[in-house]
């Protein structure tokens, strides 16, 4: 028997007593077209007339679009499915034509998962293409497929993560369309990057492509994402082998050769497809060798066929300088491991003598002239650069001195309509003081008056009661299920409370329920306010206040200090549930995906993010918790400083002084434990007073609807992107240009830009 996570209990559609079709519907509904084609292929989800004044703009010869590239990409649909929620609010289940039944089927009962993303930035990505859809920009996604997918999770008890292949099918995922070669319509659509060895012998990579839609709640725009697939049998083994798992560390050329597969993909894309965009957006620096590809292009403009011969060195810079004005460039963090760093050697097996003069002129690390710095690179080449909150701002700034003056800031957000559970929605779709907030989430700031609204707070209330049970019923389903598999699986259960009568470790829904749930990694301090289990224990068991800590997280399977964190996590369950004589109850939920962050961020009645400031760029689940009215407490880092309010939203703790390169270092040694963990215990008790204490109760709910006042129309992708589309220098319809300048009245990010 399989070690398993309990299946959600709202994942099947209600179905209705009697099932209709479209035909019988169309006499008492206006349905819309929902399906299309062009010459690549058939989709659904959207009318011909939408798809056909999309794709117009993609291949328009203005060029009044955009290449988005990211290394990953994360936008299940098991938290936001607008086809699959237009089908069963028209309570559609069958069509009698059996190519539209076959689509009704995927998307009613289809998988919802595409594991290709690893956690925030992948996240980030999906929900800045939501936004832009919603928004109607004409944006397209390049990212890669990765059948492997990033590593689904186990947890045992002593053992830590156990890390094993994802397996999901693109060909049976609704909303994901492998693309036709319009010669041939009976093969995929499928373009080249070539390789080279030692010996400057050529390999050629092959990738089909697969078209995802990312379409509009009202299904009236979509952004499609171009995925990289190069598990095709032309490709080489070598290729097929280090193309299968997003950021597979195996070995430095199975990453370069990543990087590599992404960047240089990206102008055989938009030529196979006809796509026009004059501006390329990378999120991240792991596709900029796009770069490359796109000043070889210029040098053969110039020069012709005996270009390589003919180019000069000034020759390439002058190029460099021509490509910089199509690029728009996002740094996500000051952590040394999220950047690109390669050894020279490992690029001499896998470019052309030509690429490797474009890469010493441009990409040699100035503190190490035998690495490439893909990072310096990306910060050099672009017209605007950007961090993704004012601190990190300042942070990137000190890192790149050189680049200072170029270095701005687009603080992040999240997708509104992703992020905010059923029942929330259910009560803002309830009160006209938040008008149409599904598409315009900019009008919670002209909300103030709930703060006022009696019969607002009661709702609010309930429905948050809601969220937290839901959250609680799968904790306690997962428990109940993993006590049962104890003597059925060579996997021992992750928590303490397994191990516990079904009496003793039920949590309760009414308990105060803190929420931690991100990537493992040793700044972001997971175990942090462990430290002392004794004064932890002695502030619940000295006012009777019981707590449910609520984890969830992967570490990458590389990262062994990351994983030592969650078996320090993993480790104190039993103590503090002893100490706290049962008050305490730590759970750690294996197998965190993005639904599971959806019912985490809504059900919690605080947020933890515990990182060691400045190394915190923005911190993205925080704010989701916030659109919820969730607040946060958080080291004063990343969005934080900016969503903090002077404490009208949630709580601070921890250093906040200046940042300085010393700040920088991640070494254990320097990552504040004991203080940071005793600000946080000083916080804790005012906390819970706050949400146990009948007569202060109120001032807790004060700070949930501030959230929903301060923070919800600021920390959303839709005025995230209004801000990028200033920096894509776009000529959008009257109409998107007007939302997109209220977005960016209503909050700048960088008053300095």
């Amino acid at each position: 028997m399989k070690y398993s996570k309990p299946s959600p209990s709202n994942t099947k559609p209600k179905k209705s007593a009697l099932p209709k079709t479209l035909h019988a519907l169309e006499d008492r509904h206006h349905l819309p077209d929902m399906l299309a084609t062009n010459r690549f292929g058939t989709f659904f989800g959207v009318s011909q007339e939408v798809f056909d004044s999309v794709w117009q703009a993609l291949i328009s010869p203005t060029g009044e679009s955009v290449i988005y590239i990211s290394m990953e990409i994360g936008a299940d649909l098991d938290v936001f499915h607008p086809v699959r929620d237009k089908l069963q609010q028209l309570e559609i289940t069958e069509h009698p034509d059996e190519a539209i039944n076959r689509f009704l089927q995927l998307f009613l009962q289809g998988p919802v998962k595409i594991p290709n993303y690893s956690g925030g930035l992948g996240i980030l990505a999906g929900d800045t293409l939501k936004s832009f859809a919603d928004c109607k920009i004409p944006v397209v996604g390049v990212s890669l497929l990765y059948r492997k997918g990033y590593f689904s999770q186990l947890v045992d008890s002593k053992i830590g993560q156990v890390a094993w292949s994802s397996k999901w099918e693109p060909e049976n995922t609704p909303g994901l369309y492998l693309l036709h070669d319009p010669e041939f319509p009976t093969r995929p659509l499928t373009i080249e990057v070539p390789f080279y060895d030692l010996q400057g012998i050529k390999s050629v990579a092959h990738a089909q492509l697969w078209l995802k839609m990312e379409i509009s709640e009202g299904l009236d725009y979509f952004v499609p994402e171009i995925l990289l697939d190069y598990q095709t049998p032309q490709s080489p083994p070598w290729i097929q082998d280090a193309a299968q798992h997003l950021y597979d560390s195996s070995s430095e050329k199975v990453k370069a050769t990543q990087r590599r597969l992404l960047g240089t993909g990206v102008i055989p894309v938009m030529e196979a497809l006809g796509l026009t965009a004059r501006t390329i957006h990378l999120n991240e620096q792991h596709g900029v060798s796009v770069v490359l590809s796109l000043i070889t292009q210029l040098l053969q403009e110039k020069h012709g066929l005996m270009y390589e011969e003919k180019t000069t060195d000034h020759d390439i810079l002058d190029a460099a300088t021509e490509v910089a004005k199509r690029l728009v460039f996002t740094i996500h963090t000051p952590v040394k491991a999220g950047h690109d760093r390669f050894n020279i050697s490992v690029y001499e097996d896998l470019i052309n003598p030509f690429c490797k003069r474009i890469m010493n002129l441009l990409a040699l690390d100035e503190h190490n002239p035998a690495a490439y710095n893909f990072t310096a690179m990306a910060i050099k080449l672009n017209r605007t650069a950007n961090s993704v909150s004012r601190l990190h701002k300042e942070v990137t700034q000190k890192q790149f001195p050189q680049y200072a003056d170029k270095i701005t800031a687009i603080t992040n957000g999240v997708h509104h309509l992703t992020w905010t559970s059923k029942a929330r929605a259910e009560l803002y779709d309830s009160f006209p003081e938040l008008p149409n907030w599904r598409k315009d989430p900019s009008v919670f700031a002209g909300s103030e008056a709930l703060h006022q609204n009696k019969k607002f707070r009661t709702y609010f209330e309930q429905a948050w009661s809601t969220d937290t049970k839901i959250l609680v019923d799968y904790v306690n389903r997962m428990l109940v299920t993993h006590r049962n598999q104890r003597l059925a699986t060579w996997i021992d259960p992750p928590n303490y409370l397994s191990y516990r009568s079904e009496k003793e470790a039920t949590l309760e829904h009414t308990t105060f329920t803190l929420g931690f749930a991100r990537r493992f990694s040793t700044y972001k301090r997971a175990d942090l306010i462990f430290g002392d289990l004794d004064r932890l224990a002695a502030m619940i068991t000295e006012n009777n206040w019981p707590v449910n800590f609520i984890y969830a997280g992967k570490a990458h399977p590389s990262d062994e200090p990351g994983q030592g964190l969650i078996r320090n996590v993993l480790a104190v369950q039993e103590e503090l549930y002893r100490k706290s004589n049962g008050l305490a109850k730590l759970v750690f939920i294996p197998g965190y995906d993005m639904h599971l962050a959806k019912m985490m961020v809504a059900g919690c009645h605080a947020w933890l993010n515990s990182p060691k400031r400045p190394l915190e760029a923005s911190g993205t689940s925080g704010m989701k918790a916030a659109l919820n009215g969730v607040p946060n407490v958080s080291i004063m880092d990343g969005w934080w400083v900016e969503g903090y309010h002077e404490g009208r939203t949630g709580w601070k703790f921890g250093y906040e002084e200046s940042v300085s390169p010393e700040h920088f270092s991640e070494q254990p040694s320097s990552l504040l434990y004991n203080e940071d963990s005793a600000s946080f215990y000083t916080v804790f008790p005012e906390m819970l007073r706050l949400f146990y204490d009948p007569a202060l109760h109120d001032q807790y709910i004060d700070k949930c609807i501030a959230n929903l006042t301060l923070n919800y129309p600021i920390f959303n992708t839709h005025r995230m992107a209004a801000e990028y589309v200033a920096r894509y220098n776009l000529h959008l319809a009257p109409e998107v240009e007007r939302e997109m300048e209220k977005f960016r009245r209503l909050y700048c990010s960088d008053p300095s830009f």
